[in-house]
């Protein structure tokens, strides 16, 4: 962040209410106030700190309720930044006093802004098209834990009454021919008297490859089971309804993503990212979300580092040292480094990769986090240069 500021401008924002905090270079107080989450009440105070020289506005969560303080900002021509929560408590604990009151954290914030500005983050509102796909991001994480929750419920119903048939059901149980099953037959009682007809015809139209092969696997699981376990009758008016709930959530998430892609795709970084192997449609949405075009961090070190997929080393003298992965870092970042690694094991240059730390006695999640570190440098460098993923070489022998 540049220091040339006249104003540092703190803003622990609230619902209904913010509070508000300037100091100049020097750190004298030349706002402390409550401020009203409006529009004209922004405008006028930022008006009023302008005559001290450039704002840099400095916010604890750019999104929600911090929405209107930012983009306000930005249409003032004030510059804005990001203090995240990790460290806006870790800077806590070098002021003194345990309050916990809103003018304390506006303090904090701009006093920050103004001594350790490296602890800042860029805050993108510019790009119309990023702020359409965290609205549309954001609800299809909803969707996605909706989805599990329902998924969870239908395995536990299952296990709990017929297991045969969970372990049937239970892998494929978002398939469209398993939810329609389960919605046009119910439960183990409803699903015998069904048929193997009516089983049959149910899933070669929605799944013509595997239909004929499920509904024999479907036929041998209740034919392990005669006993009648209790609330079996009760799950055959259950089931069918909690089927068509993810019926319906499934649907949603696809329109979703089709809704993504086509934003997606009028933005000039998509492609560059969707080249490389393992990461689709949400993936990148994900990652453009939490880290732009790349352009903050210095290098890729630093990227890793932010996403948490840098190893850390612990060392105490000679007794203690080692190096393991970090606990902290940004979690939706990690979780779709993580995600994009798994994806690409059927890619030759990652799988021999990851088959390589196997090699070295990492389990699976160590030698996934190392594959995800390993890709975070060529993305960097995608990024950087705005250029596609481009295949190594192979090497002669």
């Amino acid at each position: 962040m540049d220091n040339g500021y006249g104003v540092f401008l703190g803003l622990d924002v609230g619902k209904s209410e913010h509070h508000a905090v300037g100091l100049d270079p020097a750190g004298k107080r030349l706002h402390d106030a409550p401020l009203p989450n409006s529009e004209p009440k922004l405008r006028a105070m930022f008006a009023k700190l302008a005559v001290h020289g450039p704002v840099l506005v400095v916010v604890d969560q750019p999104a929600t309720i911090g929405a209107l303080p930012v983009a306000v900002a930005r249409a003032c021509g004030h510059e804005v930044a990001y203090l995240p929560g990790l460290a806006m408590r870790r800077i806590a604990d070098l002021y003194p006093g345990n309050a916990k009151t809103d003018a304390r954290d506006a303090y904090i914030i701009a006093d920050a802004a103004r001594t350790l500005p490296h602890a800042l983050r860029r805050v993108d509102v510019g790009d119309e098209a990023l702020a359409e796909l965290d609205v549309l991001i954001g609800y299809d994480d909803d969707l996605t834990a909706e989805a599990t929750r329902l998924s969870n419920r239908i395995r536990g119903l299952l296990t709990g009454l017929h297991p045969a048939l969970e372990r049937v059901l239970g892998p494929k149980v978002t398939h469209l021919a398993v939810l329609e099953i389960l919605s046009r037959c119910g439960g183990p009682i409803g699903i015998r008297k069904a048929g193997r007809r009516k089983l049959t015809s149910i899933a070669t139209k929605h799944a013509p490859r595997m239909g004929a092969k499920l509904v024999e696997n479907l036929l041998a699981a209740l034919d392990e089971q005669t006993v009648v376990v209790p609330g079996t009758a009760a799950a055959d008016t259950v089931l069918p309804r909690l089927a068509e709930s993810l019926k319906t959530v499934l649907a949603q998430r696809k329109t979703v993503a089709t809704e993504v892609e086509e934003i997606l795709d009028a933005h000039p970084l998509a492609r560059v990212l969707t080249s490389m192997p393992g990461i689709g449609v949400r993936t990148a949405a994900r990652i453009l979300l939490e880290i732009g075009d790349g352009s903050a961090f210095a290098s890729s070190g630093h990227l890793a580092a932010y996403a948490g997929i840098a190893p850390v080393t612990h060392r105490s003298g000679s007794s203690i040292r080692g190096e393991h992965p970090a606990r902290t870092g940004n979690r939706k970042l990690k979780r779709a480094f993580f995600l994009a690694a798994f994806a690409a094991l059927s890619d030759p240059t990652s799988r021999a990769y990851y088959d390589r730390k196997r090699a070295e006695g990492k389990k699976h999640n160590a030698a996934l986090i190392c594959l995800a570190r390993r890709r975070c440098d060529v993305l960097f460098a995608m990024l950087r240069n705005k250029t596609f993923y481009q295949h190594p070489a192979p090497h002669t022998a």
